[in-house]
């Protein structure tokens, strides 16, 4: 098992995979392209009964870059794992929710948007975040130089010095709504993946009355290790599910999780896609690199968008910076994370 190499690859493979098992296949197009000019794609490989009351449902690529883990998991499980589905439970392999992000290797999508910042209620005024005001020139500043990289970072640790990490940490990844060439930019209404993932549940999930969820993530925690994230705090109906199935279940609510408490987050409304089955939802969040790293790969990103030319050769290199914080290249590491995804596929489908 290894990572592909770019989206092309990745998709071929995972198609690949779903055609050996028999698998019902649907592509939707994305309205843009990739670097090379390819076509994009959301795809669905589909297992079991259309009528079946029991689904699970895994999606990568909700952060683009971060797809790669999950395709690779995904195609994995495909080729070698499928067998263990028993006859009456459907799977559901939801390839590259942000199939941009993934193809361009970016965390956001095609409108700088952080797709697990924008399940927020857009008929009330988005969430407020005015600490994220006082750094935002700091985190995505106008020049890119090693002297203001230099003089952005110092500040940035001064203020987890002052404040602490946990608190930096929050401000910046917890999700903002008034800078739109910023980090974690939750958007200022659904965006497209928001939308196509809605109607496609709503037409796709009817049947079901029990819906298992696994959303793979990628950059936060030690290397290789899959943290169980739950998006609600103990004692709630929510969390006692999720941790009744799942063990070493964290809470992201709870403040025990790598995960800061997010705005937006889907699957803390993903009861809202199948509004009728009793919905089983968790994040399996992998480790990489450390966090300044991660952090610094994402604001080298958001400066090439909004003050670069993501074309030009030199970008190539930010491209490059962001795989490497997300998507570990060593065979080894993802050798690593697959026993936790077998592990939460095994519960969810025996459940």
């Amino acid at each position: 098992m290894k990572l592909s190499p770019d989206y092309p690859a990745a998709r071929a493979a995972f198609l690949a995979a779903a055609s050996s098992q028999s698998a019902a296949i649907d592509s939707f197009a994305h309205p843009l392209r990739g670097p090379a000019d390819e076509e994009l794609f959301v795809d669905v490989a589909a297992l079991g009964p259309a009528d079946a009351e029991h689904v699970v449902l895994v999606v990568s690529a909700t952060h683009g870059v971060e797809g790669y883990c999950g395709s690779a998991l995904q195609t994995e499980w495909l080729t070698h794992w499928a067998d263990e589905r028993p006859a009456d439970v459907r799977v559901l392999l939801v390839h590259a929710l942000n199939p941009f992000g993934m193809a361009w290797h970016r965390r956001v999508n095609e409108d700088n948007v952080d797709l697990n910042r924008n399940w927020v209620d857009w008929s009330r005024p988005a969430p407020a975040n005015p600490d994220y005001e006082r750094l935002a020139g700091l985190l995505v500043p106008a020049e890119w130089t090693p002297a203001e990289q230099e003089r952005t970072t110092g500040a940035l640790l001064a203020y987890a010095s002052e404040h602490g990490f946990e608190r930096l940490q929050e401000v910046v990844s917890g999700g903002q709504y008034t800078r739109p060439t910023g980090v974690f930019y939750g958007g200022s209404g659904p965006v497209w993946s928001q939308r196509w993932f809605r109607d496609w549940c709503a037409s796709s999930l009817r049947s079901c009355r029990r819906l298992y969820i696994v959303d793979l993530h990628t950059g936060l925690g030690p290397w290789g290790h899959g943290e169980l994230i739950a998006s609600a705090t103990p004692g709630e109906p929510l969390f006692d599910r999720v941790a009744g199935l799942w063990a070493d279940v964290k809470s992201m609510m709870a403040g025990d999780s790598v995960s800061a408490v997010l705005a937006g987050d889907w699957l803390a409304v993903s009861d809202q896609l199948a509004p009728h089955a009793e919905v089983t939802p968790i994040t399996i969040e992998y480790g990489t690199v450390d966090i300044v790293t991660v952090m610094q790969a994402l604001r080298a990103d958001a400066w090439l968008w909004a003050h670069g030319d993501p074309r030009a050769a030199d970008a190539a290199s930010v491209r490059g910076q962001v795989r490497a914080a997300f998507a570990d290249d060593d065979p080894a590491w993802i050798a690593a994370c697959w026993p936790r995804f077998a592990e939460v596929m095994t519960a969810a489908l025996r459940a």
